[in-house]
């Protein structure tokens, strides 16, 4: 079992507290994504998974051992660092194997390690290089799979894609994830970049300074933000925002006048901020939604229209290929069952 518990977990530098009282659970098998801005904890909370980081509070357990004074060594982890960290010198095969040499394997145990990890990652025909001779994308792979060599409870991945370039970033993302389906090993896996936490993985843990925003899976997380934050970091393009006052039951005024009728009901005068996803608007004659064109973003399979609503800018993805000037007013529908409502004070969805 490699079940993950984080009770209370507190980190902090002197009278600096970086990690705020966390609380999380990740399940036997489990591929969790820890997501946030720069700065958000993300990865000083992977390190204290991993003993690289000391618990200042509360309790971290892996498979129901707590590892609080335990080692790094001691608690059967494997860590994909992003920088691959390969000693250069060395081949891709002893690379791969280094872990078990210093455990005093047999040289037969090594080989048949480093072979298995090799077929996994389609790396068999470059064990004899060297780490120069390889591309980004297959040095990651050999870091990958210097960590597969050791056989452990869980997989920890820091950043492991920020080096490579946008079209190898997706392939090793597809990569990634077909080697968890493979091991069935809880990977703990850390980015600031929203796409890889969607795509990925099972379960998305959402930092904000040091908090919890929200757990869930990828879709409960884009279908119901728990507040502001989450809503708008998940989801690419990020969800448009636009602030407004309740003016009855079913109906809300926006900042420039605008009335927009509602199938929710909320007491009048209440400040609230509408939040709608730019791939949930669309162009239409007879929309609701006024909106004036800033700049038009043509990417083939849409385009990208940057409004302005009154002095609120948003966002729409649409189908179809349009090319307006600078200035042009255009009218825009959306799904009013695909919106979403957030208290204007405290950011929580109402």
């Amino acid at each position: 079992m490699s079940h993950i518990d984080i009770n209370s977990a507190v980190k902090a530098y002197g009278s600096l507290q970086v990690i705020h009282g966390i609380d999380a659970q990740i399940e036997d098998g489990e591929f969790a994504v820890l997501v946030g801005p720069s700065g958000c904890g993300k990865s000083t909370l992977l390190r204290m998974i991993a003993g690289l980081e000391d618990i200042s509070g509360g309790e971290i357990s892996i498979g129901g051992r707590v590892v609080n004074d335990l080692l790094p060594k001691e608690r059967n982890i494997a860590m994909v660092f992003q920088n691959y960290a390969l000693y250069p010198h060395m081949t891709v095969a002893e690379n791969m194997g280094f872990s078990l040499r210093l455990q005093k394997a047999s040289k037969e145990t090594i080989r048949t390690a480093v072979d298995r990890a090799a077929k996994i990652l389609g790396l068999e025909q470059l064990l004899e290089r060297y780490p120069g001779q390889l591309s980004g994308g297959q040095r990651q792979r050999v870091a990958m799979g210097r960590a597969i060599v050791r056989d452990p409870t869980v997989f920890l991945f820091d950043e492991p894609l920020s080096n490579l370039d946008a079209k190898l970033r997706v392939k090793m993302r597809a990569e990634i994830k077909s080697l968890h389906q493979k091991l069935k090993t809880t990977i703990v896996y850390v980015t600031h970049d929203q796409i890889e936490a969607m795509t990925m993985a099972d379960k998305i843990i959402v930092l904000e300074g040091g908090n919890i925003s929200q757990i869930g899976s990828p879709l409960e997380l884009y279908d119901h933000p728990a507040n502001r934050f989450v809503a708008t970091f998940i989801g690419s393009p990020s969800m448009n925002i636009l602030p407004a006052t309740v003016a009855s039951e079913k109906e809300v005024v926006l900042e420039d006048g605008q009335v927009l009728q509602l199938e929710n009901s909320f007491p009048a005068s209440r400040k609230v901020n509408v939040g709608i996803r730019p791939e949930h608007l669309s162009l239409s004659h007879d929309g609701e939604l006024y909106a004036v064109v800033e700049l038009v973003e043509p990417t083939g399979a849409e385009t990208l229209l940057n409004l302005r609503v009154g002095k609120t800018e948003i966002l729409a993805s649409v189908k179809e290929r349009v090319d307006y000037e600078t200035g042009t007013p255009v009218r825009l529908t959306f799904d009013k069952g695909r919106h979403h409502f957030f208290c204007d004070d405290t950011g929580e969805a109402i």
